[in-house]
């Protein structure tokens, strides 16, 4: 007699020994260095670049490292990651979308408008602007499936064309500030975790982490392959408990864990699951890596390429929004500027290949984390703008150069 739902079988008595061993932790570091070997760097580049970029400024402005910029640097690095994390879907399919800044602004114009000038119900605009970069996403998607347009030209018309809707809507008044008393400017600019809950929100990150390792190590080990052992899963989880701690500890030193940069976390987390933990995110992959051997392998590929779209489309319009109520208006300079152009250099730099089929949606919090940096570091420094736009500039051929560097390595490893 069977139950509704099977129960896991136990682990043979040698899996569970190579769980409790030092042995898994060794394999765990011989696949890594073998990784490293055959090219797959994974994000150790841009971690050992944020690193030296924060000791450099550091040595130059002691300023830099303080709570109060580090504060500052995480809420402005929630709207343009927000509209980076899109730019990493659509990477993994091979295409690229250049109108995200202008899909942002108008997002942005529309939640003005309908919410100060039409006196809509704040979250009915919110629903408005976020489904209008739906629609843009749904509507680069037929284009591409239905008529093989290039993404890039697609999105480059889109660019032009809503960046004219854009200042179409806002009329002859350029410019709408929104209320500093509703909850979304609030939510943007005053809304800071107390420091009981940052503590309470790191230490069920680093538990959940450590279930997900858990849980994977025994679904290898019981399949007899290579899994990592508790000790190492222990190892992790203490490091990422410690990290988060301290963090949530310096930074609680001024205003705290900003609430606008928990959802842009816990975006990034829910797009990582749903890319590495569904089919759909698999399809992803799939198609990234081979649009023919996805076709025979059953994979509704048209389909992939407009949820993607939609997809990145919809985040940026998600990021205007945030932009808007962190500068509590919206202008007819909302996602212009440099804002396109961080958005997709955040997405490579923090990993995404620009050849599809590689990266996660981890690339855009380091990548925005790489920009926002060193925008922060030269404006304490007095820079002019225009080192920044070179300095940065630097930085993404770097990324690209060590992300094409790495798929020909991995390509010769291949071939070998």
């Amino acid at each position: 007699m069977t139950t509704g739902k099977e129960l896991a079988p136990p682990l043979a008595p040698e899996s569970q020994e190579r769980l409790f061993s030092a042995e898994g932790m060794r394999a765990a570091a011989v696949s890594l260095l073998a990784r490293i070997r055959g090219g797959d760097l994974g994000s150790l580049p841009v971690i050992v670049g944020l690193v030296v970029i924060w000791a450099v400024f550091q040595a130059l402005n002691p300023v830099f490292l303080s709570s109060t910029n580090l504060v500052n640097l995480t809420m402005q690095s929630a709207a343009i990651g927000t509209i980076a994390l899109g730019i990493v879907v659509v990477l993994l399919v091979g295409e690229i979308d250049l109108s995200v800044g202008s899909v942002s602004g108008l997002a942005s114009a529309i939640l003005a408008v309908t919410f100060v000038q039409l006196q809509w119900n704040i979250v009915l605009a919110l629903v408005a602007a976020i489904a209008a970069g739906a629609l843009v996403g749904l509507l680069y998607g037929f284009l591409y499936t239905r008529f093989g347009l290039p993404s890039f030209v697609i999105t480059l018309a889109g660019l032009l064309g809503f960046l004219g809707l854009q200042l179409w809507i806002l009329g002859d008044t350029g410019s709408i500030g929104l209320p500093f008393d509703s909850w979304i400017v609030e939510f943007a600019q005053q809304w800071y975790l107390p420091a009981w809950a940052s503590y309470i929100v790191a230490g069920l990150t680093a538990a959940a982490y450590a279930w997900i390792l858990l849980r994977r190590a025994r679904q290898r080990s019981a399949a007899n392959l290579v899994s990592q052992s508790y000790l190492g899963i222990g190892i992790r989880s203490g490091f990422l408990m410690a990290f988060l701690m301290v963090a949530a500890w310096y930074l609680n030193l001024s205003r705290g864990v900003g609430v606008m940069f928990l959802f842009f976390l816990a975006l990034v987390v829910v797009v990582n699951f749903a890319l590495t933990r569904t089919r759909w995110g698999r399809a992803v992959y799939a198609v990234g890596g081979s649009v023919d051997a996805s076709r025979r392998a059953g994979i509704r590929v048209d389909r992939i390429y407009i949820s993607v779209f939609m997809l990145c489309s919809t985040l940026a319009a998600v990021g205007g929004v945030l932009a808007a109520a962190r500068l509590a208006s919206a202008n007819q300079s909302s996602g212009t500027g440099d804002v396109n152009l961080n958005a997709i250099a955040a997405a490579v730099i923090g990993g995404a290949s620009l050849f599809g089929g590689r990266g996660t949606a981890f690339a855009a919090l380091l990548g925005i984390f790489v920009i926002q940096s060193i925008s922060s570091g030269l404006t304490l420094l007095n820079l002019d703008s225009s080192v920044i736009f070179m300095i940065t500039g630097i930085v993404l051929v770097l990324a690209v150069t060590v992300d094409s560097l790495s798929r020909r390595k991995r390509a010769a490893a291949g071939r070998a």
